[in-house]
C-alpha cells in the first residue's frame, strides 16, 4: 500500500507561482511512475504532468507546457510540481498519483494510488 500526501496549494493571483509537493510513504518510491492530475469544479479529472520512476521521461498537458515543471527526489520520496505564470483556469484540486510501471499514461484509471488533493485557486 502506498500513501500519498499533497501539500503546497493555496490562493494566489494570476501570474504568481506555487510549488506543490507529494510525499510518498513507500520505500519503493523510485519504482513508481508519478503523476499530477487536477479536477476543477464540475469537470472531469484531467492529466497535468507525469514523470517516470527513473526521471528520464516527463510529459505535460498542452495547457501547462512551458509553465509547469515536474520533478522527483527519490532520496526524499517526494515529487514536486513547480507552477509558474498561473492562470485562473488553473484553479482546481490537484492530486498526485502513482503507478507501478516505468512508462507514462494520461488516463487517471491507470494510476492505482492517489493522494487526498490540494486546492489551488488563482484569482484574476
Amino acid at each position: 500500500q502506498v500513501q500519498l500526501v499533497e501539500s503546497g496549494g493555496g490562493l494566489v493571483q494570476a501570474g504568481d507561482s506555487l510549488r506543490l509537493s507529494c510525499a510518498a510513504s513507500t520505500r519503493a518510491f523510485s519504482s513508481y511512475t508519478m503523476g499530477w492530475f487536477r479536477q476543477a469544479l464540475g469537470k472531469e479529472r484531467e492529466f497535468v504532468a507525469a514523470i517516470t520512476w527513473s526521471g528520464t521521461d516527463t510529459k505535460y498537458a498542452d495547457s501547462v507546457k512551458g509553465r509547469f515543471t515536474i520533478s522527483k527526489d527519490n532520496a526524499k520520496n517526494t515529487m514536486y510540481l513547480q507552477m509558474n505564470s498561473l492562470k485562473p483556469e488553473d484553479t482546481a484540486v490537484y492530486y498526485c498519483a502513482a503507478r507501478f510501471r516505468n512508462y507514462i499514461t494520461y488516463d487517471p484509471h491507470d494510476y492505482r494510488y492517489w493522494g487526498q488533493g490540494t486546492q489551488v485557486t488563482v484569482s484574476s
